[in-house]
């Protein structure tokens, strides 16, 4: 399943930017949760110049939001994306309908074409809008002939939590995941050899899956920085809820695992195979145990490094 946000869903309804800002927090509510199931969600680049009220349009509207949300906010729409256009399916002579309205070079029309031809696109609207309604059945006009196909639309957070539960994302060998993680987390630096201790056990796709939230969070800890390299609220809320405590997602090895097992923590250095990294911080899949080691501490001037997924390095 793959998720992209309905830009026609912004149509200028808003009547203040109060309820324009509690909009667009259930939007990114939502964002959020499809990245905890490995998932993202595509975006078309001139979402940023959507009409939000009747005099405001976006660049305007997102002035009301705090700081953070606002860099979180325009880093998507404007500068990573993933941007649903640079792998778009369908041509601007294609005719889709929704309603008796054109929809071609939409995500309506992008998500529709998709499912006509087997792959499994769903869209995301914002809430309020006059999108509020699911499946929207959608028309494509081909040699005079029309087929439809209902397309599946997303507003509530938890609606879509159950959905992606019962819906895991079809990974099939280690190899899809790696090829997952390496295009949908580009802010992570993977060494040519990071997935390989996984090669030779057994595929599981609840444990790829696991793996690839795991790396989902890390990707979004390295946005959560300012301008001066400081960083944000919002990153210091992911530090306390993934990196500290008991069940913490991440943690640092114990003196006694970075002494007894400081060869097996040592990697390549991914940029200059002559140099190394000693890397002891690690996310948990505990059944069964894997690690994904990285390089600590997470500066937003430095690279990312992940350099092991596999098995626990360090068992006693």
């Amino acid at each position: 399943m793959e998720l992209i946000f309905n830009e026609l869903s912004i149509h200028g309804q808003f009547h203040d930017l109060r309820s324009f800002r509690d909009a667009i927090g259930r939007v990114m509510a939502i964002r959020g949760v499809a990245r905890r199931f490995g998932r993202e969600l595509q975006c078309h680049r001139n979402v940023v110049n959507a009409q939000v009220t009747p005099d405001s349009t976006m660049p305007r509207a997102v002035r009301n939001l705090s700081t953070d949300k606002r860099r979180v906010l325009m880093q998507w729409l404007i500068r990573r994306g993933p941007f649903w256009e640079d792998v778009q399916q369908h041509g601007g002579d294609d005719w889709l309908e929704y309603e008796g309205n054109i929809v071609t070079d939409t995500a309506v029309g992008e998500a529709a074409y998709c499912l006509f031809h087997g792959i499994d696109r769903r869209l995301v609207s914002i809430n309020p809008s006059c999108w509020l309604t699911s499946p929207l059945s959608v028309a494509w006009n081909r040699d005079g002939r029309a087929k439809s196909v209902d397309v599946r639309n997303y507003w509530d957070a938890d609606e879509l939590a159950t959905a992606l539960a019962a819906a895991p994302f079809q990974l099939e060998s280690w190899r899809d995941l790696e090829t997952v993680a390496s295009r949908r987390y580009p802010v992570l630096t993977f060494s040519s050899d990071t997935f390989e201790p996984l090669h030779g056990h057994p595929f599981n796709k609840g444990v790829a899956q696991r793996l690839l939230a795991v790396l989902a969070v890390l990707h979004d800890f390295k946005h959560h920085f300012d301008e001066r390299g400081q960083r944000t609220s919002e990153g210091h809320e992911m530090y306390q809820q993934y990196f500290t405590g008991a069940k913490a997602w991440f943690s640092d090895s114990s003196d006694t695992e970075k002494a007894r097992f400081e060869r097996e923590l040592t990697f390549s250095h991914p940029a200059d195979t002559r140099r190394s990294l000693f890397c002891t911080w690690h996310g948990k899949v505990k059944t069964p145990q894997m690690r994904i080691h990285f390089s600590w501490p997470i500066r937003a001037s430095e690279p990312l490094y992940v350099v092991y997924v596999g098995p626990k390095i360090t068992k006693r």
